[in-house]
């Protein structure tokens, strides 16, 4: 962003990207709240917490991927029963009620963990493969997709419900043999359903809602919430 500001601090509408995502996230009133800081951890620590005094904040030492944030948050709290919701700091427009469907939706099914997709999404985020009879099956990144597979319409926006338990077994079991050679949290949706877990995924009903702000939104991890019901 041409910036030396950390990017989910730059302002919008008077309260930094990461104040709306924390206040989107609070709405559900989460028993805890965590946020994965990287670049500039100590303004976006200090930032987290005038938002939700009560957050943890967890650093991720290097920019390795979304399932490695993920894993910092476990191997520095310990595994989190229940309902645990994955969010970016960067996504300010996604609603409060749209996190809770998401939530509603994963309770309701049963499932290990339910995805919040888009249709249509941006041009180069993660393709969601279903089978023959519409269920999901996995979601691909576009950096490792096929031409099939990127002509897919419905993308991940990078929202999950997990079952908490069930997340912490399967995100030390993410592998780095991908063409970014990153800890993919999107790879724990084909391991849940390998080991015979149910899986889902929601439709946003706004797809702009699921917008990330700036050149490398889908790279990002720094100030990645994630609460805990």
């Amino acid at each position: 962003m041409k910036s030396r500001i950390p990017k989910v601090l730059h302002p919008l509408c008077g309260r930094s990207m990461l104040g709306h995502v924390l206040a989107a996230a609070g709405e559900l009133d989460p028993q805890h709240m965590v946020v994965v800081a990287g670049h500039g951890r100590e303004q976006v620590g200090a930032e987290a917490v005038r938002y939700a005094p009560d957050a943890a904040v967890v650093v991720q030492d290097r920019q390795a991927g979304t399932g490695h944030a993920v894993r910092m948050v476990i191997e520095a709290l310990g595994v989190m029963p229940g309902v645990v919701l994955v969010t970016y700091g960067d996504m300010p427009l996604l609603r409060g009620q749209t996190l809770a469907a998401l939530v509603r939706e994963h309770a309701a099914a049963g499932n290990a963990v339910t995805v919040l997709t888009a249709r249509p999404g941006p041009a180069d985020f993660g393709r969601i493969v279903r089978d023959g009879r519409g269920a999901l099956v996995e979601i691909v990144e576009y950096a490792d997709a096929t031409p099939e597979q990127r002509a897919i319409d419905e993308v991940n926006s990078g929202c999950y419900a997990f079952d908490g338990a069930r997340l912490a077994d399967a995100v030390k079991r993410v592998a780095t043999s991908n063409a970014q050679g990153q800890e993919y949290l999107t790879d724990v949706v084909a391991i849940l359903r390998g080991d015979g877990h149910p899986v889902g995924a929601v439709l946003a009903s706004d797809p702009g809602e699921t917008v990330l702000s700036g050149p490398e939104a889908v790279n990002s991890d720094s100030g990645s919430p994630a609460s805990v019901r």
